[in-house]
C-alpha cells in the first residue's frame, strides 16, 4: 500500500537512547509479555534494531565500516536490480578508536598514506559507491585526519587574518566535548573549513556532488572519532548526524535546473508558510491474524510493501497481515515554503518559491517570516497521474531535504531578545550564528555609545538624505531601538507592549515614503505594503487549500509576518474600512484573533507600525482637524505613539537650503544635512542590534515620578484660567507612549536604568507632536477630543448649547410639532450666532438618537415632534 506523503519521507527515525529526541521507539523485548500490545517475534522475523538514517543511507553498504572493516563494494560491482540505489548505510557496530592528540610541529597522517598500507595489502581492494568516483577507505580517511588535525588557524592563514596560540588546538576534538556536555546529536559542519584544509578539497567536491553517499559516511566517521574521545562511557545506540553549512556558492531559486538534482545546494529566501508537525512513517509493524506472526518493513520512497502472505512456513496465510499503528516508528516531518525576497527579484517579475521538507530536529527552526539561508539536497520525486494508481507523469516535482538552517537576519537589525526563536540545546552552532556583533565591533559600538552627541548623531545618520526633520528622525529612531516588552505575571496584569507606532502625515512630496523603505531596509524583519494593494485578510490572515494534502489552512499576513518587526504601510489613507479595522487589535493588544473555515485560533502581531498617509485631496487644509484632512476614524488615530505632520510651507530660505541640498545629492554621495559626523548605515544596524540584545532597561524611581510630573502638567494644560471649561490634553495612552519612548532612550544611550533625562527627551518628544497633530484650528489650543471622538470640545459645548435652545422651542409650540423649515428659521432669528444646515441636523440627529424627539418625513417637509416624557420632563 501507499503512504498518504505524497513527497517521500526522510527515512531519519530518532533512534532509542540517551541522545535521541522527542519521541523514541518501543522494542518488543521492553513490553511486559501480559500487555495486549506484546506479540512473540517469531524467530526467522526480521528485526528492526537495524542503524537508519534517511535516504541517505538507503542501501546496505556491507556488514562493517571503520577503521578496520572491509569496503562495501568491489570496484566492479554488479547491480542487483533496477530500481536498486546506489547509497551507502553504515552498519550499527562501531569501531572505538582512542583518541591520540597529535604533537605539535609533527606531520598528520595522510590519506595518501593510508591508501599506500591499503595497497600493499592484497586482502584490502579498493571499493567504490556505484555510479560514482567515491573511494570510500580514501573518503573516511581524510575526513578521520580533518577531524584530527584541523585548527582554526588553517582557515585564519587561508583568510590572511592574525593567527594566535588558541587557534593552533584542535579545533573538532573540544567542538565534540561540547556537545557531548550537552547531550547533543548534530554536529554543524562548516564548509570553510574543509576548504581551507588542503587534504579535504576532493571530499569537498564529493560532498557537494554527492550527498547521498558522502554524509552518511561522514556520519560514521564522526561517531566513531566521537566514541575514540570518550572510551569508558557506554553510549548505546548512538549515531551523529553531520549538518554541512557555508558552502562556496548560494544557488538563486530561479537558477535551480536538472543539473542540481541529488546535488547538495544553499539557496536564501524568506519562509512564507510552514505545516504543522507531520508524524512520518518509517517503518511498519505487521502482525498475523492467525498466527500472531510478526513483521517489520522499512517505508522505500514513501512506498509501505504489505505482505500478502504469512511469513511462517506452518501458517503461509493469505492477506492475513495487518497493520498495528502502535508499534510503527514514526518521526517529526514538517513541510514549508520559502520565498525569494524582494531585493533579489527581477524587475517586472513574481517570486519564485521552493518546497522544503525538515525532519526531526529541524522542525520548527524557523517560522514564517524569518530570513533563512538553507542548505539540504534538491531532489524529484514522481507525480501519480491517478492517486489510485501507479502511472507516473514524465515531469517530476522538486523539493528540498533540508540538513541545515542558518538564519541570515544579522546584516539587518536584530528583534527583541524576547521574540527570539530558540534553537534548542542540540543545534549547537559552531560558528555563532546568532551572535549579533563580533568582538570587534563590539569595542567600536561601545565607543560609539559614550560620545555626548550620540543622540543628534544618530538621529542625522537615519536617512541622511533626507532634509532636515530632525524631530521625525529622533521618533523613528526610538521606534527602532524600541521599548521593553513586560508581563506581570503575580499581578495578573495584562501584557504590556514595547512597540512604538507611528503615522506621518502631510503634502505629497516631503519624504513620507522614502523614511518608510530606510525604516524597512534595516527592520529585523518586516513586511512593505501599501494601502490600496492590502487587504484584511492580507494583513492578517487568510484560508487557503493545501496543494498536497488538499487540506485547509492558515496563512499568514503581512502583520503576522512581521511579528517581532516593524510592519511598514504606505498610502494607510487609501485602505478600505475592512482593512483598516483588522489594525485596532494589532495596536493594542498586538494579537490577531482568526475564526475562519473551522479554524478559531489567536496569532500573534508583536510588530510596530509605521505609516504614511496623505491628505484629501493632496492638499492639507490648515483650517481642519487631523481626521477631518486624513478621514480616518479617531479610534484608529489614538492608537499611533506619535503622530508628526510633515507639510510642504513655502519660505524662501528654506526652499533655497532644500533645493542645495537636492543638488548636492545629483552630484555625490555625500549629503550635507550631516557633514562629516555620520555614522554608517552598516555600524547603525549593528549598534541598534546590539543595544536591542543587550540593554533592558527598568525604570527608576525618579524617572517614575518625572512621568507623574510630565502626565499631570500635560493634564493641566486642558483647563483654563477661568476654570469653566475643561480639554483633554492627554490620556493615559500618552502615558504609556512616554514610558516606552524614554525606554527607547536610555536604550539608545545602553543604559539599563531609565533615568530623568530620558523621561525629559520622550515628554519633549511627544509634547511637540501633540502641538503639531492635537491642536484645534479653530481656537489655537491642544484638544485631544479632536483624535479621540473626532470633535471639538468647543463644538461639542455648542451642540449642547443648541440642544437645550431647541427643546426649549419645541416645547413652545402647540402640542410640540413643528414642520423642519419653520423650526430652523424660528431658530435662527432668535440666536445670537446664526447655526448652519449641518450642525443643525446633527443636532436633531442627535436629539432622535436619545429618542428625545420624533422626526416623520423626507427632507425639508419632514415635521419633528417632541415625546411626551421628554417635555413632562
Amino acid at each position: 500500500m501507499s503512504s498518504h506523503n505524497q513527497i517521500p519521507s526522510d527515512n531519519i527515525p530518532d533512534t532509542p537512547g540517551r541522545y535521541y529526541g522527542r519521541r523514541t521507539d518501543m522494542l518488543s523485548s521492553q513490553i511486559e509479555p501480559s500487555s495486549p500490545g506484546f506479540y512473540a517475534r517469531t524467530p526467522g522475523s526480521p528485526s528492526r534494531m537495524r542503524n537508519r538514517r534517511s535516504e541517505l543511507s538507503s542501501t546496505l553498504l556491507g556488514d562493517d565500516i571503520g577503521a578496520t572493516s572491509p569496503l562495501a563494494y568491489p570496484s566492479t560491482p554488479l547491480r542487483s536490480g533496477y530500481d536498486s540505489p546506489r547509497t551507502p548505510r553504515t552498519n550499527t557496530t562501531f569501531v572505538r578508536t582512542p583518541y591520540a592528540p597529535q604533537t605539535p610541529g609533527a606531520r598528520p597522517l595522510s590519506s595518501l598514506q593510508n591508501m599506500d598500507t591499503q595497497e600493499s595489502d592484497p586482502s584490502l581492494s579498493v571499493r567504490l559507491i556505484w555510479g560514482t568516483t567515491v573511494n570510500i577507505h580514501e573518503a573516511m580517511t581524510s575526513f578521520r585526519n580533518f577531524l584530527n588535525n584541523f585548527t582554526l588557524a588553517h582557515r585564519k592563514r587561508k583568510d590572511f587574518e592574525l593567527v594566535t596560540d588558541d587557534d593552533q588546538r584542535p579545533f573538532y576534538p573540544l567542538l565534540l566535548t561540547h556537545i557531548y556536555d550537552t547531550n547533543a546529536t548534530n554536529v554543524n559542519l562548516d564548509c570553510r573549513n574543509l576548504r581551507a584544509y588542503s587534504e579535504t578539497h576532493k571530499l569537498y567536491n564529493q560532498l557537494v556532488k554527492y550527498p547521498q553517499e558522502i554524509i552518511p559516511l561522514m556520519d560514521h566517521t564522526i561517531t566513531e572519532f566521537y566514541m575514540g574521545l570518550f572510551p569508558n562511557t557506554d553510549f548505546g545506540r548512538l549515531q551523529l548526524k553531520i549538518r554541512p553549512f557555508n558552502l562556496s556558492d548560494s544557488v538563486n531559486m530561479r537558477e535551480l535546473d536538472p543539473q542540481n538534482v541529488d546535488q547538495l545546494i544553499t539557496i536564501k529566501g524568506l519562509m512564507i508558510r510552514a505545516s504543522p508537525i507531520i508524524p512520518d512513517m518509517k517503518e511498519a509493524f505487521f502482525r498475523c491474524l492467525i498466527c500472531d506472526y510478526t513483521v517489520t518493513v522499512n517505508v522505500d520512497r514513501g512506498r509501505i510493501l504489505e505482505p500478502t502472505r504469512c511469513g511462517r512456513e506452518s501458517c503461509d496465510s493469505e492477506n492475513s497481515m495487518t497493520l498495528v499503528h502502535n508499534r510503527c516508528l514514526f518521526s517529526d516531518k514538517q513541510v514549508a515554503r520559502i520565498q525569494e525576497t524582494p531585493d533579489v527579484v527581477p524587475d517586472g517579475q513574481t517570486p519564485q518559491t521552493v518546497t522544503m521538507c525538515m525532519y526531526d530536529d529541524l522542525v520548527d527552526v524557523g517560522k514564517p517570516g524569518d530570513r533563512l539561508e538553507v542548505t539540504g539536497i534538491f531532489r524529484g520525486v514522481p507525480v501519480r497521474v491517478n492517486p489510485k494508481q501507479r502511472t507516473i507523469r514524465s515531469l517530476f516535482r522538486t523539493y528540498l531535504d533540508v540538513v541545515h538552517i542558518k538564519r541570515t537576519d544579522k546584516k539587518r537589525m536584530q528583534m527583541d531578545k524576547n521574540f527570539r526563536s530558540e534553537f534548542g540545546p542540540e543545534a549547537y552552532e559552531e560558528s555563532d550564528e546568532i551572535q549579533v556583533v563580533s568582538n570587534n565591533d563590539e569595542q567600536e559600538i561601545i565607543a560609539l555609545s559614550q560620545r555626548s552627541n550620540l543622540y543628534e548623531t544618530l538621529a542625522r545618520s537615519l536617512a541622511p538624505s533626507i532634509y532636515e526633520l530632525d524631530d521625525v528622525k529622533k521618533g523613528i529612531l526610538l521606534q527602532l531601538f524600541g521599548g521593553t516588552h513586560k508581563t506581570f505575571k503575580k499581578s495578573g496584569a495584562p501584557h504590556f507592549r514595547g512597540d512604538i507606532n507611528v503615522l506621518l502625515v502631510g503634502d505629497p512630496g516631503t519624504s513620507k515614503s522614502q523614511i518608510l523603505q530606510y525604516v524597512h531596509k534595516i527592520a529585523p524583519r518586516g513586511v512593505y505594503t501599501s494601502g490600496k494593494g492590502s487587504s484584511a485578510v492580507g494583513l492578517t490572515a487568510y484560508i487557503t487549500r493545501d496543494p498536497d494534502s488538499r487540506q485547509l489552512v492558515l496563512e499568514s499576513g503581512a502583520l503576522v509576518l512581521s511579528d517581532g518587526g516593524i510592519c511598514c504601510i504606505d498610502e494607510f489613507d487609501k485602505m478600505s474600512d475592512s482593512t483598516r479595522s483588522v489594525l485596532h487589535e494589532v495596536m493594542e493588544q498586538q494579537t490577531i484573533s482568526v475564526a475562519k473555515a473551522g479554524i478559531i485560533t489567536t496569532l500573534n502581531a508583536r510588530t510596530s507600525i509605521c505609516a504614511s498617509a496623505n491628505p484629501i485631496g493632496s492638499r492639507w487644509n490648515k483650517s481642519l482637524s487631523v481626521p477631518a484632512n486624513l478621514d480616518l476614524p479617531p479610534p484608529l488615530l489614538s492608537r499611533f505613539d506619535l503622530l508628526y505632520l510633515i507639510l510642504d510651507r513655502v519660505d524662501e530660505d528654506s526652499d533655497r537650503r532644500l533645493a542645495k541640498h537636492l543638488v548636492a545629492l545629483y552630484m555625490e554621495d555625500n549629503p550635507l544635512t550631516g557633514g562629516n559626523d555620520i555614522i554608517t548605515v552598516e555600524l547603525l544596524t549593528k549598534y541598534i542590534s546590539y543595544a536591542r540584545e543587550k540593554v533592558q532597561p527598568v525604570l527608576s524611581e525618579e524617572a517614575g515620578s518625572k512621568l507623574v510630573d510630565c502626565y499631570v502638567e500635560l493634564r493641566k494644560q486642558g483647563q483654563d484660567r477661568g476654570g469653566s471649561e475643561k480639554r483633554v490634553t492627554a490620556t493615559t495612552r500618552q502615558l504609556e507612549s512616554m514610558i516606552r519612548m524614554a525606554e527607547a532612550h536610555a536604550r539608545m544611550r545602553m543604559s539599563n536604568t531609565v533615568d530623568v533625562l530620558d523621561v525629559t527627551e520622550a515628554s519633549r518628544l511627544l509634547r511637540e507632536a501633540i502641538k503639531e497633530y492635537a491642536t484645534d484650528p479653530k481656537t489655537g489650543r491642544i484638544d485631544m477630543d479632536l483624535i479621540l471622538s473626532g470633535t471639538a470640545s468647543h463644538e461639542r459645548n455648542l451642540q449642547n448649547s443648541i440642544k437645550e435652545a431647541l427643546l426649549s422651542k419645541l416645547s413652545s409650540y402647540s402640542n410640540g410639532r413643528v414642520d423642519f423649515a419653520k423650526l430652523f428659521k424660528d431658530f435662527n432669528e432668535q440666536s445670537q450666532v446664526p447655526v448652519d444646515n449641518r450642525t443643525f441636523e446633527e443636532v436633531l440627529k442627535s436629539l432622535q438618537d436619545q429618542n428625545v424627539i420624533n422626526i416623520s418625513g423626507e427632507g425639508r417637509k419632514r415635521v419633528i415632534r417632541i415625546l411626551t416624557a421628554s417635555a413632562d420632563a
